[in-house]
């Protein structure tokens, strides 16, 4: 049942993303507000190397002071397609292009409160060919073998909600790495 837009006040616009608070009236008739963070749909990449090592890198994230393990991901572009997002993100931030890419699944973040949806894609056939980006001083690439996921995530090691979620995907499609 949708809720009924009273008026929508755009906050705060930013680079990745943008603030507005709604003002809705629910089926019940009582009238209170939303805010929604705007947010492009993003790519979660499953990079699979030619010896079947699982690609991810280890990124500062100010916003939890950490340095943390996950899966290469990254915004799309206005106009960009989220395949070619996920293209141009593996080449920014492990060096590597895939012949193959399969769309796994996707999923919205937090749908209480953000906009944003992430495509969950299996990389295959990975050739090195990196590109540059403005924001990967922080990003280094890491090789795992696949049978050493399940004791990462177990471990707490991963903490990462999209990587859990794209790692849970592929091991659902494609049987862990028994493809």
């Amino acid at each position: 049942m949708a809720e009924e837009v009273l008026s929508s006040e755009h906050l705060y616009q930013g680079r990745a993303l943008s603030l507005r608070v709604d003002t809705v009236r629910l089926a019940s008739g009582r009238v209170t507000t939303r805010e929604i963070v705007e947010h492009m749909p993003s790519v979660v990449m499953v990079p699979i190397d030619t010896d079947g090592s699982l690609i991810m890198v280890r990124q500062m994230r100010h916003a939890v002071d950490s340095t943390i393990l996950e899966l290469p991901a990254g915004t799309t572009e206005p106009g960009e397609s989220s395949e070619e997002c996920a293209r141009r993100e593996l080449r920014e931030e492990v060096g590597q292009e895939p012949r193959g890419l399969e769309l796994l699944g996707g999923f919205y973040s937090a749908p209480g409160y953000t906009s944003e949806y992430l495509y969950i894609y299996l990389a295959t056939g990975l050739e090195h060919n990196p590109a540059v980006a403005e924001d990967t001083e922080y990003i280094e690439p890491v090789r795992y073998p696949l049978g050493e996921v399940p004791r990462l995530i177990a471990s707490g090691e991963i903490e990462d909600s999209k990587t859990l979620a794209g790692l849970y995907l592929y091991w659902l499609k494609k049987g862990g790495g028994r493809s």
